[in-house]
């Protein structure tokens, strides 16, 4: 999607790990304009798999994930790192490893919200190892729904995470691939 390509091209900075910080418009300040485009995006893509469900994980996905919700007319869910006092009831629940922090978190749903009868969308903000990705499997797989893609803001096409995710049969539409970022600039997958 050139719009983004666009923005990371001349807001994007590339922090070492590789890290592509893009907090100016997508994930600590947010573009709500640029936002509600990669929602229709991604709801475009998805407009024939019947989906009843987007299913993101907190916190960074949550912004995309409304903005298609809000173009498919659907639900948006949010797995929570972290039981808080307003989560109560059976949960799913799994463990995620987080690149971005280095550290493994519980993530949990409520079962009154993600049943055997959904089409769950998958939306996140980036895709890199594919673990955020994974553990929202692992939630959709226990309730016995049906996982029908992941619409990715960004993905990091030169780490495994997409390659093994479609791999092992899932759908993903990645609205930005990253092929390459260093200090000669950030290349991304032509069409």
């Amino acid at each position: 999607m050139k719009m983004l390509e666009d923005r990371i091209r001349e807001e994007g900075r590339i922090l070492p790990g590789p890290v592509l910080k893009v907090s100016s418009f997508l994930n600590h300040q947010i573009d709500p304009d640029l936002m509600m485009e990669l929602g229709k995006e991604i709801a475009a893509r998805f407009s024939a798999d019947s989906v009843t469900k987007i299913l993101t994980i907190e916190s960074s996905g949550i912004a995309i994930a409304l903005a298609a919700g809000a173009a498919m007319h659907v639900p948006v869910l949010f797995a929570k790192k972290h039981r808080s006092s307003n989560v109560s009831g059976d949960l799913y629940q799994t463990v995620v490893h987080s690149y971005t922090h280095g550290t493994d978190y519980t993530v949990v749903v409520e079962r009154e919200y993600l049943s055997a009868d959904d089409r769950v969308l998958l939306v996140d903000d980036f895709l890199a190892n594919g673990k955020a990705i994974e553990g929202l499997l692992a939630l959709i797989h226990q309730a016995g729904a049906d996982a029908v893609g992941a619409g990715i803001a960004i993905e990091k096409g030169f780490q495994e995470g997409g390659k093994l995710l479609r791999e092992n049969g899932l759908r993903v539409e990645s609205l930005a691939v990253v092929e390459k970022m260093d200090d000669s600039g950030i290349a991304f997958r032509a069409d």
